[in-house]
């Protein structure tokens, strides 16, 4: 036959009292990397629960007000007020774009910019290809 620890417990225990030191440094511990939190409430005599209490409260993350940046509404410019791009002389380039839904776009030349963003929408739009 085995001995066995027996606790007897004979009055009425009161309920501990943890400093705000005491929980940080647990809670610290809790939040090492590797280090499972049941074992380190265990090893301090608590529940678990009781570490993830301790680790909301210490934890908090305090809530930053909703900030507006400025904002002018200037009225849309009409296109002839716009200059027509300048195409460089003798220097045509090409772009390419490949969408992830399985679109290409290659446009050569040049091209102006209603057709392209069209082009984008559209193809950003399409069905992806497998």
């Amino acid at each position: 036959m085995t001995k066995q620890q027996v606790e007897v417990i004979t009055s009425v225990q009161r309920r501990r009292r943890w400093s705000l030191e005491e929980k940080q440094r647990i809670v610290a511990a809790a939040l090492e990397p590797g280090v499972v939190a049941s074992e380190v409430a265990r090893e301090a005599g608590i529940h678990a629960s009781q570490l993830f209490r301790w680790r909301q409260e210490l934890c908090k993350r305090t809530s930053t007000p909703a900030v507006f940046n400025p904002v002018a509404i200037a009225p849309e410019p009409t296109v002839a007020a716009l200059p027509p791009p300048e195409a460089p002389l003798g220097r045509a380039g090409t772009v390419e774009i490949e969408f992830a839904t399985g679109g290409r776009m290659r446009i050569s030349g040049s091209v102006d910019a209603a057709t392209v963003s069209a082009l984008i929408k559209v193809l950003a739009k399409g069905k992806r290809r497998r």
